[in-house]
């Protein structure tokens, strides 16, 4: 991906958190969209079924700390909705990113006829999300 290498490689280092390790993929997919000359957007926030909006391309980012590689995909009911009713609903996966440097990042795009079948071999999991406000994470008992 020779047109990704604006990125400065030479300051990377290893990302720590969560949320550093989605912004990279996140920026990463926008700089790959933008390669093979789409318009994309950050839509994360904005009530959108994925991360990135591209010229009709909806495109949700699952960003793995290393690889990716035979690992499970978690997406969203209404995303999986939208990925068996929009043929330009997209996953892409970003893996190798918790090192820090995008010349060493992998993407799998994953669209169309393989979407589907791997949309087809669902298994549904129910998760509850609970909030943890900063108030409570700053009273919540705690060693050290």
């Amino acid at each position: 991906m020779g047109a990704l290498s604006s990125w400065d490689s030479s300051a990377m280092t290893e990302l720590v958190s969560n949320r550093a390790i989605e912004d990279a993929a996140i920026a990463f997919v926008v700089a790959y969209e933008r390669s093979q000359a789409r318009t994309a957007t950050d839509s994360r926030g904005k009530g959108a079924a994925g991360d990135i909006e591209s010229e009709g391309r909806v495109i949700e980012v699952k960003a793995a700390g290393s690889t990716a590689r035979g690992q499970d995909l978690w997406l969203e009911a209404r995303q999986v909705a939208a990925a068996e009713a929009n043929p330009n609903f997209w996953v892409y996966v970003v893996d190798n990113v918790r090192q820090g440097d995008p010349a060493q990042f992998g993407l799998r795009l994953l669209g169309g006829e393989q979407l589907a079948r791997l949309i087809a071999k669902k298994r549904v999991q129910t998760t509850y999300i609970i909030p943890f406000p900063v108030a409570e994470y700053d009273a919540a008992p705690h060693s050290g």
